[in-house]
C-alpha cells in the first residue's frame, strides 16, 4: 500500500508519523465516551428500538452522501462480506443492546461494563489474526471479564444475579469489539471513513425497516435535550467518531491504538456525574479500576508480543503492528 493511500495517509502533514495514529484513536475515543450517557438521556422519552435503529438510518443517509459525492469505487464481494461483519458489530449489534440496556442501567454502570471493551478487542484481533499470545493475555482478559460480571451482579444488591442489562452490555461489547476487529483491517483496504460508510449503507434497508416500527408503535417525542442526545448518537457516536476510531486503526500499530479505549469509561463516567449527576457507587468505581487495569495488562502484552521488526525485503507478515513501508518492509521477528 502506497503512502498516498487515504488509509494511511497522514493527516495534513501535522501530527508526527509515530503518533498520528494515536492522535485518531484518542478523538475517535473522545466522541463516543459521550455515547453512554446521551443514549441514557433520550431513552427518558423515546424507546430503544428507535433510539438505536434511527440513529443509523440518519448515519447512513450522511454515509450515501459522502460516497455518492466523493465517487467511491464500490468494495469487491469479500469486502462486502467483511463489511457485513463490521456492520453486524457496530451498526446493528452495539447501538440497538446499549440502547435496550440503559433504559434501567445507570449511564455510570454501562461505562462500567463497557470497559471491558479494549481487552475484547484485543482478543478479537489475536482470533482474527490467528495470533499465539502468552498465557499471561488471556489471563488478564478473564480475570478483566469476571471482575466486569462480578461488580455487575454485586451493584444494586443483585449479589450472584446479573440483571439483564448487564447481559446486554457484555453482548453490546462483544458485538462492537468484532466491529471494530475487522473494520481496523477493513480501513486499511478502503480507507477508515469509506469502512463504516459501506457498513451503514449495507445495513440500512434493515434499520429502516425497524425504525418505521418502532415509529409506529410509539411515536418519537422528546425535549430538546432528548432530540440534541439523539442527533449526537446519529451523526457523532454512529458516523463521525469511527472516521476517526478506524483512521487511528488504519494508521495503528492497532494494539497501540486499542490502549486509547482504556480511557472512554473514564471520561464516561465523569460525563455521568457532571451530565446526569450521578452518584458513582464503590462498586462501580472499584469495577471500572479492574477491569481498566486487566484490560490495559492484556493490550500491552499483546503489544509486546507484536512488535515488527524492519527487515531490507519482502512483505508485511502483521497488518496489526506495520502499517508503512518506510524505506522498506516489516514483518513480526
Amino acid at each position: 500500500m502506497s503512502d498516498h493511500s487515504s488509509a494511511i495517509v497522514r493527516p495534513w502533514g501535522l501530527l508526527p508519523a509515530d503518533h498520528a495514529g494515536l492522535w485518531w484513536g484518542f478523538l475517535g475515543v473522545l466522541a463516543f465516551s459521550f455515547t453512554v450517557v446521551l443514549t441514557r438521556v433520550a431513552v427518558d422519552t423515546m424507546t430503544p428500538l428507535f433510539i438505536g435503529a434511527g440513529r443509523a438510518v440518519v448515519a447512513a443517509a450522511l454515509a450515501g452522501a459522502a460516497l455518492w459525492m466523493t465517487r467511491q469505487v464500490l468494495p469487491s464481494r469479500t469486502q462486502w462480506l467483511r463489511l457485513c461483519v463490521v456492520g453486524g458489530g457496530v451498526v446493528i449489534g452495539f447501538p440497538l443492546l446499549t440502547s435496550f440496556a440503559l433504559v434501567t442501567a445507570p449511564a455510570s454502570h454501562g461505562a462500567m461494563v463497557i470497559a471491558l471493551l479494549p481487552a475484547a478487542t484485543a482478543v478479537m484481533v489475536v482470533i482474527r489474526g490467528k495470533e499465539n499470545p502468552p498465557t499471561a493475555f488471556w489471563v488478564a482478559a478473564g480475570v478483566g471479564a469476571v471482575a466486569a460480571v462480578g461488580f455487575a451482579s454485586v451493584q444494586g444488591g443483585r449479589i450472584g444475579q446479573p440483571h439483564w442489562a448487564d447481559l446486554l452490555l457484555l453482548g453490546a461489547v462483544v458485538a462492537a469489539a468484532i466491529g471494530y476487529a475487522e473494520g481496523g483491517l477493513l480501513a486499511r483496504q478502503l480507507g477508515a471513513w469509506q469502512t463504516v460508510s459501506w457498513a451503514l449503507v449495507l445495513c440500512a434497508p434493515l434499520m429502516v425497516v425497524l425504525t418505521a416500527i418502532a415509529a409506529l408503535r410509539d411515536t418519537p417525542s422528546g425535549g430538546a435535550a432528548e432530540w440534541a442526545s439523539f442527533v449526537y448518537l446519529a451523526v457523532v457516536s454512529m458516523f463521525l467518531g469511527f472516521f476517526a476510531w478506524y483512521r487511528g486503526l488504519a494508521i495503528g500499530p492497532m494494539a497501540r491504538v486499542s490502549q486509547i479505549q482504556l480511557l472512554q469509561p473514564v471520561l464516561s463516567i465523569c460525563w455521568a456525574v457532571l451530565l446526569l449527576r450521578e452518584h458513582v457507587s464503590w462498586a462501580t468505581g472499584a469495577g471500572a479500576v479492574a477491569v481498566i487495569v486487566c484490560a490495559g495488562i492484556a493490550v500491552r502484552v499483546r503489544l509486546r508480543e507484536a512488535r515488527p521488526t524492519r527487515t531490507t525485503g519482502g512483505a508485511c507478515d502483521d497488518v496489526e503492528t506495520c502499517t508503512s513501508d518506510r524505506g522498506g518492509s516489516c514483518r513480526t521477528g
